[in-house]
């Protein structure tokens, strides 16, 4: 079946996504509009169509990564079965074979390139813990947990359960072995027995 005229064609979309995210991964923000489009085997018309520069490719892609991560906060379950599914997410994605190499690439230019760093933060880790923040709001606000300061909570919660696995991921340093459940599910029981009302 044809598209219909100005349709998006969500595989070259897809395909462009995953071009960029292979080569911010070789190339930092050294990777070039052209490289991608060729990788993703689109034109570079249709690249600029979709996404107009670097900085809204990289947004795009944090996006991505914050949504999956983020999805067990739309679940509606029980905040500690919510908590233990968002931590074994965050784990799933620091464990990843290539997991700090797009990361690394950004970091690595983010002085020549600021604007890139501060919109693939801005639209990933910022946008995680924002929607984070406004979980536990909702919790407190149910009365499941206390948090007087959902934001400080969030980076808290963040912090239990990545500890310096970032770090890692970034310098390129092995994570050691870890039991990804038992530790997501312990996270979420020392975040919850932290917050509980009435303490």
């Amino acid at each position: 079946m044809a598209r219909v005229r100005g349709q998006v064609d969500e595989a070259k979309t897809e395909a462009i996504l995953e071009a960029a995210l292979t080569l911010f991964a070789e190339k930092g923000a050294l990777a070039s509009m052209e490289q991608i489009a060729r990788l993703a085997g689109v034109s570079r018309q249709t690249l600029y169509n979709r996404f107009p520069s670097r900085v809204e490719l990289g947004r795009a892609l944090a996006g991505r990564r914050s949504d999956a991560i983020s999805a067990p906060l739309r679940t509606g379950g029980d905040p500690e079965t919510v908590l233990t599914a968002l931590a074994a997410g965050m784990l799933d994605k620091l464990c990843r074979a290539d997991a700090g190499a797009t990361m690394r690439g950004v970091a690595l230019t983010s002085a020549e390139t600021p604007d890139l760093a501060a919109a693939v933060y801005q639209a990933g880790p910022a946008e995680g813990l924002r929607r984070l923040s406004a979980w536990l709001a909702e919790q407190d606000r149910l009365g499941l947990v206390e948090v007087p300061d959902p934001d400080a909570a969030a980076e808290m919660f963040s912090g239990m359960v990545l500890g310096h696995g970032h770090l890692r991921g970034v310098l390129g340093v092995p994570h050691p072995p870890f039991d990804r459940d038992a530790r997501a599910a312990e996270a979420a029981r020392r975040f919850l027995r932290a917050f509980a009302p009435g303490r």
